[in-house]
């Protein structure tokens, strides 16, 4: 039973407007701060129109994006509401792929700014199987003390019964072709400083949003150790997907435009993903691809930190690693803006009215990947 699975994090699907930025400068468009603006009225204004303006082209770039994907279902990072995927896909998506992703499934979960993760998918495949939805589950709702991974790094910044997940990991059972698949959708904490915290030890992660991360890698991997058996896990179908915010690894970028860029793919130390990986619990399906080619965001603060990662996973459990051996998932990059720096041979050509670094499809690539369903 052939299947297409998707994950793309489209980067701010939302039907509001966030006015904060008048009395925040960090959460002003870069545009507005380039003009004097008196006062909150006509701030609203210029930031209606400067939202209304751009929309258009990146929700067409995105569509083309989950379009290219062929995907049978999709798992999404960064949609404010239900509302809002059923509006981009009767607008935009529909006209790329037609009447396709019927179903939609998005629980509101614990993001702060209102961006859940979610799913859709078509009645059927492209085969021609059934795609049936046995059951949608949150697990926003779990703490750190229901599943016993509070500790001394986590309680820098957490409470015992302080929610786990950012977001949310949805737990999506299925069947396809009356065979199982259950699909996580997750969305783990962005990496980045946090004010106030005290400076790490010597022995720390420098970064000091990696236990929550790890928390939250651990407690997908306990709550489907829940449900399978930690003996089941071997032969269930599930797969773990979505933005997960960290990297094992990275392709380092060095030069300029002027003479020339060098790119060099390195280990990185410190994952938080090392927990899902750890005894061969699921396998990363993008590792198939060439070191070089496994990337799905490019990160550029200046010249001298700039990089290409994987951020977007579809993991894999061990049954469902083994019946697609042959296998690899391609990469989507035709929405990236034209600021992001391609490894040789990788170019491709972007959409429509793409710019240096905005409208874009999304700061992500959408990865997708065909399956059989043992």
């Amino acid at each position: 039973m052939t299947l297409r699975l998707a994950t793309f994090n489209v980067e701010n699907l939302l039907t509001r407007f966030d006015f904060t930025g008048f009395r925040n400068e960090l959460r002003q468009d870069r545009t507005l701060q380039l003009l004097d603006i008196k006062n909150e009225a006509v701030y609203r204004e210029m930031e209606v129109a400067r939202v209304v303006a751009a929309t258009d082209d990146t929700r067409q770039q995105t569509a083309l994006a989950i379009a290219d994907t062929f995907a049978d279902i999709i798992c999404l990072q960064e949609i404010e509401s239900l509302h809002a995927l059923e509006a981009f896909e009767t607008n935009y998506l529909f006209r790329m792929v037609g009447d396709g992703f019927k179903r939609k499934y998005l629980i509101e979960g614990n993001d702060s700014r209102g961006i859940d993760v979610a799913i859709m998918m078509r009645d059927r495949t492209a085969a021609g199987e059934e795609i049936e939805v046995a059951s949608v589950t949150s697990h926003a709702a779990v703490t750190y003390q229901d599943l016993h991974l509070f500790s001394p790094d986590v309680g820098r910044t957490e409470q015992p019964t302080s929610r786990i997940f950012r977001r949310d990991c949805l737990e999506v059972s299925l069947k396809i072709g009356g065979k199982p698949l259950s699909v996580f959708v997750v969305h783990f904490k962005s990496k980045g400083g946090a004010r106030g915290l005290a400076a790490p030890g010597p022995q720390d992660n420098p970064d000091p949003t990696y236990p929550i991360r790890r928390a939250e890698a651990a407690a997908t991997r306990q709550l489907i150790e829940q449900r399978f058996g930690k003996e089941g896990v071997r032969t269930a179908n599930f797969a773990i997907c979505g933005d997960m915010n960290d990297f094992m690894e990275q392709v380092t970028i060095t030069g300029d435009r002027r003479q020339g860029y060098t790119f060099t793919p390195e280990a990185v130390e410190g994952s938080a993903l090392t927990v899902l990986a750890a005894d061969g619990f699921a396998e990363n399906a993008v590792a198939r691809r060439d070191p070089m080619d496994r990337w799905t965001h490019f990160h550029a603060r200046g010249p001298e930190d700039c990089h290409l990662c994987q951020l977007d996973y579809i993991w894999l459990s061990p049954a469902l690693a083994a019946a697609n051996a042959g296998r690899k998932p391609e990469i989507i990059r035709a929405g990236q803006p034209h600021r992001t720096i391609f490894p040789p041979g990788q170019a491709v050509e972007r959409y429509p009215r793409i710019g240096w670094d905005r409208p874009k499809a999304s700061d992500h690539c959408p990865v997708v990947m065909e399956l059989d369903i043992p």
